[in-house]
Protein backbone atom coordinates (compact mmCIF):
# COMPACT_ATOMS: atom_id res chain seq x y z
CA UNK A 1 0.00 0.00 0.00
CA UNK A 2 1.38 3.39 -1.00
CA UNK A 3 0.06 6.59 0.53
CA UNK A 4 0.68 10.19 -0.53
CA UNK A 5 -0.29 13.35 1.30
CA UNK A 6 -0.53 16.66 -0.55
CA UNK A 7 -0.22 19.78 1.59
CA UNK A 8 -1.57 22.72 -0.38
CA UNK A 9 -4.53 22.31 -2.75
CA UNK A 10 -3.64 25.12 -5.14
CA UNK A 11 -2.81 24.88 -8.83
CA UNK A 12 0.38 22.87 -8.36
CA UNK A 13 -1.02 20.48 -5.77
CA UNK A 14 -4.10 19.70 -7.82
CA UNK A 15 -2.18 19.34 -11.07
CA UNK A 16 -0.05 16.76 -9.24
CA UNK A 17 -3.15 14.99 -7.93
CA UNK A 18 -4.79 14.94 -11.36
CA UNK A 19 -1.60 13.63 -12.97
CA UNK A 20 -1.35 10.88 -10.34
CA UNK A 21 -4.85 9.72 -11.24
CA UNK A 22 -4.26 9.77 -14.98
CA UNK A 23 -0.81 8.18 -15.16
CA UNK A 24 0.17 4.68 -14.15
CA UNK A 25 1.13 5.16 -10.54
CA UNK A 26 1.55 2.76 -7.64
CA UNK A 27 -0.63 4.85 -5.31
CA UNK A 28 -3.45 3.45 -3.20
CA UNK A 29 -4.36 6.39 -1.00
CA UNK A 30 -4.20 10.14 -1.60
CA UNK A 31 -4.87 12.63 1.21
CA UNK A 32 -5.46 16.34 0.57
CA UNK A 33 -4.65 18.92 3.24
CA UNK A 34 -5.34 22.61 2.89
CA UNK A 35 -5.92 25.51 5.28
CA UNK A 36 -9.31 25.79 3.54
CA UNK A 37 -10.86 22.45 4.53
CA UNK A 38 -13.89 22.94 2.31
CA UNK A 39 -11.64 23.40 -0.72
CA UNK A 40 -9.78 20.19 0.10
CA UNK A 41 -13.10 18.35 0.44
CA UNK A 42 -14.38 19.75 -2.85
CA UNK A 43 -11.17 18.83 -4.68
CA UNK A 44 -11.34 15.28 -3.27
CA UNK A 45 -14.93 14.91 -4.44
CA UNK A 46 -14.13 16.20 -7.91
CA UNK A 47 -11.07 13.95 -8.26
CA UNK A 48 -12.98 10.89 -7.06
CA UNK A 49 -15.56 11.41 -9.79
CA UNK A 50 -12.85 10.91 -12.42
CA UNK A 51 -11.76 7.52 -11.02
CA UNK A 52 -14.19 5.40 -13.13
CA UNK A 53 -12.42 6.59 -16.30
CA UNK A 54 -8.85 6.71 -15.01
CA UNK A 55 -6.17 3.98 -15.13
CA UNK A 56 -5.78 3.99 -11.33
CA UNK A 57 -8.20 3.27 -8.53
CA UNK A 58 -7.10 5.54 -5.69
CA UNK A 59 -8.85 6.27 -2.42
CA UNK A 60 -8.91 10.08 -2.28
CA UNK A 61 -10.08 12.16 0.67
CA UNK A 62 -9.51 15.39 2.52
CA UNK A 63 -7.60 14.90 5.75
CA UNK A 64 -5.44 16.47 8.41
CA UNK A 65 -1.83 16.22 9.55
CA UNK A 66 -2.42 13.03 11.54
CA UNK A 67 -2.79 11.32 8.14
CA UNK A 68 0.92 11.91 7.51
CA UNK A 69 1.94 9.31 10.11
CA UNK A 70 2.17 6.36 7.70
CA UNK A 71 2.56 8.26 4.42
CA UNK A 72 5.28 7.27 1.97
CA UNK A 73 5.49 10.79 0.55
CA UNK A 74 4.35 14.17 1.81
CA UNK A 75 4.33 16.64 -1.06
CA UNK A 76 4.57 20.29 -0.04
CA UNK A 77 3.03 22.81 -2.39
CA UNK A 78 1.57 25.19 0.19
CA UNK A 79 2.72 28.76 0.29
CA UNK A 80 2.37 32.14 -1.35
CA UNK A 81 2.03 32.32 -5.13
CA UNK A 82 4.63 33.91 -7.36
CA UNK A 83 3.19 37.18 -8.65
CA UNK A 84 3.91 38.88 -11.96
CA UNK A 85 7.34 40.53 -11.80
CA UNK A 86 8.30 38.62 -8.65
CA UNK A 87 11.26 36.23 -8.63
CA UNK A 88 11.16 32.86 -6.91
CA UNK A 89 13.64 34.15 -4.34
CA UNK A 90 11.26 36.99 -3.42
CA UNK A 91 8.91 34.37 -1.98
CA UNK A 92 11.19 33.08 0.76
CA UNK A 93 10.17 35.59 3.41
CA UNK A 94 6.51 34.65 2.94
CA UNK A 95 7.01 30.92 2.83
CA UNK A 96 9.51 30.32 5.64
CA UNK A 97 6.88 31.02 8.31
CA UNK A 98 4.28 28.91 6.52
CA UNK A 99 6.65 25.94 6.20
CA UNK A 100 7.80 26.00 9.81
CA UNK A 101 4.27 25.47 11.10
CA UNK A 102 3.43 22.84 8.46
CA UNK A 103 6.54 20.74 8.99
CA UNK A 104 6.17 20.80 12.75
CA UNK A 105 2.65 19.38 12.38
CA UNK A 106 3.76 16.74 9.87
CA UNK A 107 6.62 15.57 12.09
CA UNK A 108 4.37 15.55 15.16
CA UNK A 109 2.35 12.79 13.42
CA UNK A 110 5.39 10.49 13.43
CA UNK A 111 6.08 10.84 9.72
CA UNK A 112 9.27 9.13 8.53
CA UNK A 113 8.79 9.06 4.78
CA UNK A 114 10.06 11.32 2.01
CA UNK A 115 9.29 15.01 1.68
CA UNK A 116 8.79 16.12 -1.91
CA UNK A 117 9.00 19.92 -2.09
CA UNK A 118 7.50 22.03 -4.87
CA UNK A 119 6.99 25.39 -3.17
CA UNK A 120 9.23 28.18 -4.47
CA UNK A 121 11.97 29.18 -4.03
CA UNK A 122 12.33 25.41 -4.05
CA UNK A 123 16.04 25.15 -3.22
CA UNK A 124 15.65 27.32 -0.12
CA UNK A 125 12.35 25.66 0.81
CA UNK A 126 13.95 22.22 0.54
CA UNK A 127 16.67 23.38 2.92
CA UNK A 128 14.02 24.75 5.28
CA UNK A 129 12.22 21.39 5.17
CA UNK A 130 15.47 19.63 6.06
CA UNK A 131 16.18 22.13 8.84
CA UNK A 132 12.76 21.89 10.49
CA UNK A 133 12.14 18.16 9.95
CA UNK A 134 15.44 16.77 11.22
CA UNK A 135 15.20 13.93 8.70
CA UNK A 136 18.11 12.49 6.75
CA UNK A 137 18.76 15.05 3.98
CA UNK A 138 18.42 12.34 1.34
CA UNK A 139 14.74 12.05 2.33
CA UNK A 140 14.02 15.63 1.28
CA UNK A 141 13.76 16.11 -2.48
CA UNK A 142 13.03 19.41 -4.15
CA UNK A 143 11.60 19.47 -7.66
CA UNK A 144 14.52 21.77 -8.45
CA UNK A 145 15.34 22.04 -12.14
CA UNK A 146 13.40 18.93 -13.16
CA UNK A 147 10.85 21.20 -14.87
CA UNK A 148 13.54 23.38 -16.42
CA UNK A 149 15.18 20.20 -17.71
CA UNK A 150 11.86 19.06 -19.18
CA UNK A 151 11.51 22.43 -20.91
CA UNK A 152 15.05 22.12 -22.27
CA UNK A 153 14.42 18.60 -23.58
CA UNK A 154 11.20 19.75 -25.24
CA UNK A 155 12.90 22.68 -26.96
CA UNK A 156 15.82 20.55 -28.14
CA UNK A 157 13.42 17.89 -29.42
CA UNK A 158 11.73 20.53 -31.55
CA UNK A 159 15.08 21.86 -32.72
CA UNK A 160 16.36 18.45 -33.87
CA UNK A 161 12.99 16.82 -34.65
CA UNK A 162 13.72 14.03 -32.17
CA UNK A 163 11.49 12.45 -29.53
CA UNK A 164 12.13 14.35 -26.26
CA UNK A 165 12.57 11.01 -24.48
CA UNK A 166 15.76 10.59 -26.50
CA UNK A 167 17.16 13.96 -25.50
CA UNK A 168 19.55 13.73 -22.55
CA UNK A 169 20.33 17.24 -21.37
CA UNK A 170 20.26 18.91 -17.99
CA UNK A 171 19.58 22.28 -16.43
CA UNK A 172 21.58 22.61 -13.22
CA UNK A 173 22.03 24.96 -10.28
CA UNK A 174 19.33 27.11 -8.71
CA UNK A 175 15.76 26.72 -9.91
CA UNK A 176 15.78 30.38 -10.83
CA UNK A 177 17.66 33.08 -12.63
CA UNK A 178 21.15 31.65 -12.03
CA UNK A 179 20.37 28.21 -13.46
CA UNK A 180 22.39 27.06 -16.47
CA UNK A 181 22.35 24.42 -19.17
CA UNK A 182 25.15 21.87 -18.94
CA UNK A 183 25.80 21.99 -22.67
CA UNK A 184 29.01 19.98 -22.37
CA UNK A 185 26.97 16.98 -21.18
CA UNK A 186 24.01 17.38 -23.58
CA UNK A 187 23.17 14.48 -25.86
CA UNK A 188 20.59 13.68 -28.52
CA UNK A 189 20.73 9.91 -28.53
CA UNK A 190 24.46 9.30 -28.40
CA UNK A 191 25.43 12.52 -30.20
CA UNK A 192 26.92 15.33 -28.14
CA UNK A 193 25.16 18.47 -29.32
CA UNK A 194 27.47 21.01 -27.70
CA UNK A 195 29.15 21.66 -31.04
CA UNK A 196 25.97 21.19 -33.10
CA UNK A 197 24.55 24.51 -31.93
CA UNK A 198 25.99 27.97 -32.32
CA UNK A 199 26.70 30.15 -29.31
CA UNK A 200 23.70 32.28 -30.28
CA UNK A 201 21.41 29.25 -30.52
CA UNK A 202 22.49 27.98 -27.13
CA UNK A 203 21.94 31.38 -25.57
CA UNK A 204 18.48 31.64 -27.11
CA UNK A 205 17.43 28.19 -25.89
CA UNK A 206 18.83 28.61 -22.37
CA UNK A 207 17.15 32.03 -22.06
CA UNK A 208 13.79 30.59 -23.17
CA UNK A 209 14.14 27.78 -20.64
CA UNK A 210 15.03 30.17 -17.82
CA UNK A 211 12.29 32.69 -18.61
CA UNK A 212 9.49 30.24 -19.44
CA UNK A 213 7.87 30.51 -16.01
CA UNK A 214 7.78 34.31 -16.16
CA UNK A 215 6.15 34.18 -19.59
CA UNK A 216 3.58 31.58 -18.55
CA UNK A 217 2.72 33.49 -15.36
CA UNK A 218 2.32 36.67 -17.39
CA UNK A 219 -0.06 34.93 -19.80
CA UNK A 220 -2.13 32.67 -17.50
CA UNK A 221 -1.23 33.59 -13.94
CA UNK A 222 0.54 30.41 -12.83
CA UNK A 223 2.46 27.34 -13.92
CA UNK A 224 0.95 23.99 -13.01
CA UNK A 225 0.76 21.22 -15.63
CA UNK A 226 4.49 20.90 -16.22
CA UNK A 227 5.41 20.81 -12.54
CA UNK A 228 2.52 18.45 -11.78
CA UNK A 229 3.90 15.95 -14.27
CA UNK A 230 7.45 16.38 -12.94
CA UNK A 231 6.16 15.59 -9.45
CA UNK A 232 4.59 12.37 -10.72
CA UNK A 233 7.84 11.39 -12.46
CA UNK A 234 9.74 11.80 -9.18
CA UNK A 235 6.99 9.99 -7.28
CA UNK A 236 7.15 6.98 -9.58
CA UNK A 237 10.94 6.88 -9.23
CA UNK A 238 10.48 6.68 -5.46
CA UNK A 239 7.55 4.27 -5.19
CA UNK A 240 8.80 1.92 -7.92
CA UNK A 241 12.37 1.95 -6.56
CA UNK A 242 13.54 2.85 -10.06
CA UNK A 243 17.05 4.20 -9.44
CA UNK A 244 16.10 6.79 -12.05
CA UNK A 245 18.23 9.81 -12.94
CA UNK A 246 16.32 13.07 -12.48
CA UNK A 247 17.65 16.59 -11.99
CA UNK A 248 16.30 17.52 -8.55
CA UNK A 249 17.27 19.76 -5.68
CA UNK A 250 19.30 17.69 -3.24
CA UNK A 251 21.55 18.28 -0.24
CA UNK A 252 25.03 19.45 -1.11
CA UNK A 253 28.16 18.93 0.96
CA UNK A 254 28.37 22.71 1.32
CA UNK A 255 25.15 22.69 3.35
CA UNK A 256 22.55 23.79 0.82
CA UNK A 257 20.07 22.30 -1.65
CA UNK A 258 20.82 22.68 -5.36
CA UNK A 259 19.94 20.79 -8.53
CA UNK A 260 22.21 18.29 -10.18
CA UNK A 261 21.28 14.93 -11.75
CA UNK A 262 20.53 12.45 -8.95
CA UNK A 263 19.68 8.76 -8.70
CA UNK A 264 16.28 8.41 -7.00
CA UNK A 265 14.80 5.27 -5.46
CA UNK A 266 12.62 4.13 -2.56
CA UNK A 267 15.03 5.64 -0.03
CA UNK A 268 15.04 9.06 -1.69
CA UNK A 269 18.31 10.39 -3.09
CA UNK A 270 20.59 7.37 -3.54
CA UNK A 271 23.48 9.39 -4.95
CA UNK A 272 24.37 12.49 -6.91
CA UNK A 273 26.03 12.05 -10.29
CA UNK A 274 29.46 13.48 -10.96
CA UNK A 275 29.01 15.46 -14.18
CA UNK A 276 32.09 16.52 -16.13
CA UNK A 277 31.37 20.21 -16.55
CA UNK A 278 33.42 22.68 -18.52
CA UNK A 279 35.41 25.31 -16.63
CA UNK A 280 32.78 27.92 -17.53
CA UNK A 281 29.98 25.68 -16.27
CA UNK A 282 31.82 25.04 -13.00
CA UNK A 283 31.96 28.81 -12.47
CA UNK A 284 28.23 29.09 -13.17
CA UNK A 285 27.52 26.31 -10.66
CA UNK A 286 29.62 28.05 -8.02
CA UNK A 287 27.79 31.34 -8.63
CA UNK A 288 24.44 29.58 -8.35
CA UNK A 289 25.49 27.99 -5.05
CA UNK A 290 26.55 31.36 -3.69
CA UNK A 291 23.19 32.91 -4.53
CA UNK A 292 21.37 30.14 -2.63
CA UNK A 293 23.81 30.46 0.30
CA UNK A 294 23.19 34.20 0.48
CA UNK A 295 19.43 33.68 0.49
CA UNK A 296 19.62 31.04 3.20
CA UNK A 297 22.05 33.08 5.27
CA UNK A 298 20.14 36.37 5.10
CA UNK A 299 16.55 35.14 5.16
CA UNK A 300 16.35 32.09 7.39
Amino acid sequence: MSKIVIVGCGNVGMSYAYSLINQKCNVDELILIDKNMEKAEGEAMDLNHSIPYSPNVINIKAGDYSDCANADIVMLSAGANQEVGETRLDLIHKNDIIFKSIIELVMKSGFNGIFLVATNPVDAMSYITYKYSGLNPNKIIGTGTSLDTARLRYMLSRKFNINPKNVHAYVMGEHGDSEFVAWSASLVGTININNKLTKEEKLEISTQVRDSAYEIIKKKGNTSYGIGTCLVRITNAILNDENAIITVSSYDEEGLYISIPCVINREGIREKLDINLSDEEEILLSKSKQIIKDVIGSSI
